[in-house]
C-alpha cells in the first residue's frame, strides 16, 4: 500500500504541492525501498516508531504494514494534509512539527522509541547528534542519509570520513551502514547516493564520566580537529599542558584522524 511514483505525484498535483529545494525534499517512490527500511528498522508489534519527515507517507505506510504503532512528524505544513489523508486511516497519528524544536516528553510518553527518518543533508548531523544526546528513550535510529553523512556517522579512526561527529555519535552510540540508495528511487532524483544508518544507544557512554568529564573530552576533540591536516602538537599547542603526551601515551607526532575515542579521553585526562 506505499505509493509508487506515479501515485506520488499525481498525489502532490492534486494538492497543488511542489517538493521543496529549501527543506531538501526528495520523496521516496519505490515501494521495495521503503519496505527494505523498514525491514531494516527492526519493529514490529508492541513498537513505538517514530517517523521524522515523513513526507507524504510512503515510508510511513510501510512501517505499518510490521504491525508497529507509528507517529509521524512532519515540518511542512503543506504536507501535513494531505499525509494526515493518507496515513491516520491506518492508525498513523501526524505531529507538525520541527524534529529539532518538538517535545519528545510529550510525543513519547515515557515510552521508549525507535527513529526511523529519511533526513536531508542540513539537518541529518545536528539532529542525530541532538537526540543522542537529549533522548535516552529513543533506543535505536534507523536515518537515511546522503552518502557521505552516513559514512561520518559510521567512520573508525583511520577512515578518511572520520571527525569530531564520528567520535561524538561513538559517545553515545553504535553507528554502522546496513545499506545503500541510489538516486533513483527518489522524487526529485537527487545528485548523491544515500546510505542507510542504523545507530543503536549504548547503555552507558563509552568513556566513563569519573575518568574524564564530556566536557573536558569534547573540548581536546573540537581542537585537535579543528587543524585535522596537522600533527597533534601543533594543533593543540595552545590547549596542551607539559608532558601531556608523554601522560596520556599519545605520540604528539600523530594527526587527529588516527586517534580513537579512548585515546583522546587519555590526553584530555592526562592534562
Amino acid at each position: 500500500m506505499t505509493h509508487t511514483r506515479t501515485e506520488l505525484v499525481a498525489l502532490l498535483d492534486a494538492h497543488g504541492l511542489k517538493p521543496s529545494r529549501a527543506l531538501g525534499q526528495n520523496f521516496v517512490v519505490d515501494p521495495n525501498t521503503v519496505r527494505r527500511i523498514a525491514r531494516l528498522a527492526d519493529v514490529g508489534p508492541g513498537d513505538l516508531v517514530l517517523e521524522i519527515g515523513a513526507g507524504l507517507g510512503s515510508l510511513t505506510l510501510a512501517l505499518v504494514e510490521t504491525g508497529a504503532e507509528v507517529q509521524a512528524l512532519e515540518v511542512d505544513r503543506f504536507l501535513v494534509g494531505p499525509l494526515r489523508s493518507v496515513v491516520e486511516p491506518h492508525g498513523v497519528t501526524v505531529h507538525h512539527a520541527d524534529a529539532l524544536h518538538a517535545n519528545y516528553h510529550e510525543l513519547l510518553g515515557g515510552r521508549e522509541a525507535v527513529v526511523v527518518a529519511n533526513l536531508p543533508y542540513n539537518v541529518a548531523t545536528p539532529l542525530v547528534l541532538q537526540i543522542l544526546e537529549t533522548q535516552p528513550l529513543i533506543r535505536r535510529l534507523l536515518v537515511m542519509v546522503q552518502k557521505e553523512v552516513g559514512e561520518r556517522f559510521a567512520a573508525q579512526a583511520g577512515d578518511e570520513a572520520y571527525g569530531a561527529a564520528s567520535l561524538r555519535l561513538q559517545y553515545f552510540a553504535d553507528a554502522r551502514v546496513v545499506g545503500k540508495v541510489g538516486p533513483s528511487v527518489f522524487f526529485p532524483k537527487p545528485n548523491v547516493d544515500s546510505a542507510l544508518v542504523s545507530i543503536v544507544r549504548r547503555d552507558q557512554v563509552r568513556i566513563d564520566p569519573a575518568m574524564v568529564s564530556e566536557s573536558a573530552l569534547f573540548e581536546v576533540i573540537r581542537t585537535s580537529f579543528g587543524q585535522r591536516r596537522k600533527m597533534l602538537r601543533r594543533s593543540l599547542a595552545a590547549w596542551a599542558s607539559e608532558g601531556v603526551f608523554e601522560r596520556a601515551g599519545v605520540e604528539p607526532t600523530r594527526r587527529p584522524e588516527e586517534l580513537t575515542l579512548e585515546e583522546f579521553a587519555r590526553l584530555a585526562s592526562a592534562k
